[in-house]
């Protein structure tokens, strides 16, 4: 069974910097498009980014330039890279994996980021 975790949240001033990883037990991304979501409090999940297995990436139109997914497949991670951070990037930021091993959906428990003064 495939299970996704991510790491890396906390709490950051805003101006502030995290790096967010997720790993992939039980399998490789390889082939697969990996994305982040986000979810703030009372509201719907936000697509944040993805990376392709080409290492292409596509972003929210929001959020290009402050933030960036990367890929290392020798460490089978994908990490996204927050900088710049505001107040309104408070919110649990989840990694996926659509139609992926076994054409199944896959997302991790998310892991919670906090900008605050």
């Amino acid at each position: 069974q495939v299970q996704l975790v991510e790491s890396g949240g906390g709490s950051v001033q805003p101006g502030g910097s995290l790096r967010l990883s997720c790993t992939a037990s039980g399998g490789t991304f390889g082939i697969y498009a990996v994305a982040w979501y986000r979810q703030a409090p009372g509201k719907q999940r936000e697509f944040v980014g993805s990376v392709f297995a080409n290492n292409n990436t596509r972003y929210a139109d929001s959020l290009k330039g402050r933030f960036t997914i990367s890929r290392d497949e020798s460490k089978n991670t994908v990490d996204l890279q927050l900088n710049s951070l505001k107040v309104e990037d408070t919110a649990v930021y989840f990694c996926g994996c659509e139609r992926c091993w076994d054409f199944r959906d896959y997302w991790g428990q998310g892991t919670q980021v906090t900008v605050s003064l």
